[in-house]
């Protein structure tokens, strides 16, 4: 197969977690005969310092272009620390997720066996947990009209939804739901907001055409109780676009590290692959980000291309090197130095030697003898 594949980095530890998940792409097309091109282009932080736009339109037209877009992260101090700042990173991605029509955000959440002492949840809590996110991403609060005062001292956001808009997602998570556990939990705050009650009415409609759906409801600061208290009550999850972003940085508790959430954001012509960490300007260059959520990503990549095997391949790659305590210092505290770049290049070399890689590679890549 053959494919065109736009790589925005970004800000912070973007480039150096994204760096990895184009290797291991790389090493994919060599293994399963495939052709990957990447062409890379500026958003965030980084394209305001060099184009005063966080979504120069030289980067818009590569991603409409493009067969998918891989992502890396965005963010600086320079613009959270500023209220005043007319123009933020944030809005080149919410400008791209408008501009090509993504309008579904996707996020699985797995505890992995090998991590489960890792979590601050207890083991028997966690364990088992898998769940797929649906969070609605064009919509709501986020894209509302927003309002200010001449005075400063009034604000609002508009939080609006259509039955279109609903029904589209719902639509997706009923389907994904009929490849897992077939039950649907509707996140939502129908008791006090209308546009939860139209969530509501909509999905509650929409999943007469699902019989073997099971269709439940929570109001989100249960529901933000419950992904604590007993997360693997869940299957899929179908929530509107602030309820999601905040559900689904909660749930990466479960795993141990946020460095491990992937996320895929669809539309009906284009797809975008991103972990969902932040750009985490501290640790950027020092060789400390977890990359496995970006490489996740890249799985879903080929997912959503069918490439099932070479996904299903990247990641049992991943837990190898989970298992092998291959991985950077926020979920290894093990005094091995383990950096970004380490990662990738296991990932890497098991996809080309999946039956030689070993606690050997550890050894040699990191310097010390090796096990005979």
């Amino acid at each position: 197969m053959k494919l065109n594949i736009a790589v925005l980095p970004g800000d912070g530890i973007g480039p150096e977690v994204t760096n990895q998940a184009v290797k291991v792409l790389k090493a994919i097309a060599y293994e399963y005969d495939h052709t990957f091109s990447f062409n890379y282009a500026d958003v965030g932080a980084i394209a305001i310092d060099k184009y005063k736009n966080p979504l120069p339109d030289g980067t818009l037209d590569v991603c409409r272009q493009s067969d998918a877009i891989l992502f890396g992260a965005i963010g600086h101090p320079k613009y959270d620390s500023d209220p005043s700042a007319k123009v933020r990173p944030e809005q080149g991605l919410l400008k791209l997720r408008k501009e090509l029509g993504l309008f579904a955000n996707i996020r699985p959440v797995k505890a992995y066996e090998t991590l489960l002492d890792k979590s601050p949840l207890k083991r028997d809590i966690i364990k088992d947990t898998d769940i797929s996110i649906y969070r609605e991403l064009t919509g709501g609060i986020y894209f509302g009209k927003k309002y200010l005062s001449e005075d400063g001292n009034t604000a609002s956001d508009l939080c609006q939804y259509s039955k279109d808009e609903i029904e589209r997602i719902a639509h997706l998570a009923f389907k994904a739901a009929k490849t897992r556990n077939h039950k649907v939990t509707l996140v939502d705050k129908a008791n006090v907001l209308e546009s939860s009650r139209l969530w509501r009415k909509v999905v509650t409609d929409l999943s007469k055409q699902y019989p073997d759906i099971d269709l439940e409801f929570l109001f989100v600061d249960n529901a933000a109780m419950q992904m604590i208290l007993n997360p693997k009550q869940f299957d899929v999850i179908l929530t509107e676009n602030m309820f999601g972003d905040i559900i689904s940085d909660e749930a990466s508790v479960i795993g141990g590290s946020i460095g491990l959430l992937a996320s895929a954001s669809v539309g009906k012509k284009h797809a975008m692959f991103e972990p969902i960490h932040g750009s985490y300007p501290q640790a950027t260059n020092k060789g400390i980000a977890n990359p496995l959520a970006s490489i996740l990503s890249a799985a879903m990549l080929l997912d959503h291309f069918n490439l099932s095997v070479e996904a299903k391949f990247i990641r049992l790659a991943v837990e190898k090197s989970l298992k092998l305590n291959i991985s950077t210092p926020d979920i290894n505290s093990a005094s091995d130095r383990v950096t970004t770049s380490n990662v990738g290049d296991f990932i890497e070399d098991f996809i080309y030697n999946p039956k030689d890689t070993n606690l050997n590679f550890k050894n040699i890549h990191l310097g010390h003898s090796t096990i005979i």
